[in-house]
């Protein structure tokens, strides 16, 4: 199996052009090729599939075989890979996920996607469609209880469910580890949650550190970056226009009020191509 190892500011995945290559159990190749130790080492597996629906389809799993919706970094990179590698010539692109067809904008040099700005589409509140447990139809700056502490939490979906705590202490100083599992988990996200750690650094630059449902905590999550900024923007934290400062680097997002569309911009890196042994 061919592949290419590309990353969205430290988020990293397998790569499989999908027109070329057929892999039968997609699960158990993201298992496979995610280990750092006996595979190529990844937070998963993105198949890069033909669409009827839109220009390209994205099909992708986490490093534990489970599927995901969405992915904010991955979807950057695939724009970059369908470009730089010829199969599109378009600077302007849609592709379909299970969080519904994005809109990509691409900034060329050289031939090659340097930047490239995505229309992340509506944040979703509403507790069942994100989908959270709750008494109230929204979670916005709620108490949650996790392992005998009180967080205060705003719940988000950017077609992937989010979870996005704002905390006094240094998130660089968190335990994510030890924490990140139990809100994951929590009874309260029957599909389990990403969870975001945010510190307010001030009104145009959030820090944030992450704990992916199905990869643990990765150096990047673009619709993480998304939530954050829409739960700060929304608790009156933040400007429209943010800058999100991850383990991996920065992300600009901008929540548009009017259109209540979220838009996303960032880079994508290819690291290497390679060949997977039988």
């Amino acid at each position: 199996m061919k592949f290419t190892k590309m990353h969205g500011i430290g988020n990293d995945y397998v790569y499989v052009n999908g027109f070329e290559e057929k892999i039968e159990n997609p699960s158990e190749m993201a298992i496979r090729v995610s280990d750092r130790h006996f595979g190529v080492g990844s937070d998963g597996l993105i198949l890069i599939n033909p669409s009827k629906a839109a220009d390209f389809e994205m099909e992708m799993y986490n490093a534990d075989g489970s599927r995901g919706e969405m992915c904010g970094n991955g979807i950057r990179c695939v724009a970059k890979y369908v470009y730089d590698k010829g199969l599109t010539d378009k600077t302007s692109i849609s592709i379909e996920t299970l969080g519904g067809i994005k809109y990509v904008d691409l900034t060329v040099e050289d031939k090659k996607a340097v930047l490239i700005k995505v229309n992340m589409g509506a944040p979703e509140f509403t507790a069942e469609k994100v989908p959270v447990i709750a008494e109230t139809k929204e979670v916005i700056h709620q108490p949650f209880t996790v392992e005998g502490k009180e967080y205060m939490v705003t719940c988000i979906s950017m077609g992937n469910p989010h979870c996005v705590t704002f905390m006094e202490k240094d998130v660089r100083d968190l335990d994510l580890p030890a924490i990140g599992p139990a809100f994951e988990s929590h009874e309260r996200f029957p599909k389990r949650v990403n969870t975001e750690f945010v510190n307010v650094i001030d009104r145009k630059t959030l820090r944030m550190r992450v704990w992916e449902r199905g990869s643990g905590e990765t150096f990047a999550c673009g619709t993480g970056a998304c939530a954050t900024a829409v739960a700060a923007i929304l608790n009156g934290l933040t400007e429209e226009e943010v800058t999100v400062q991850l383990l991996g680097g920065d992300l600009q997002i901008r929540w548009d009020r009017e259109s209540n569309l979220v838009y996303m911009t960032g880079p994508a890196t290819i690291v290497f191509d390679g060949e997977l042994a039988e």
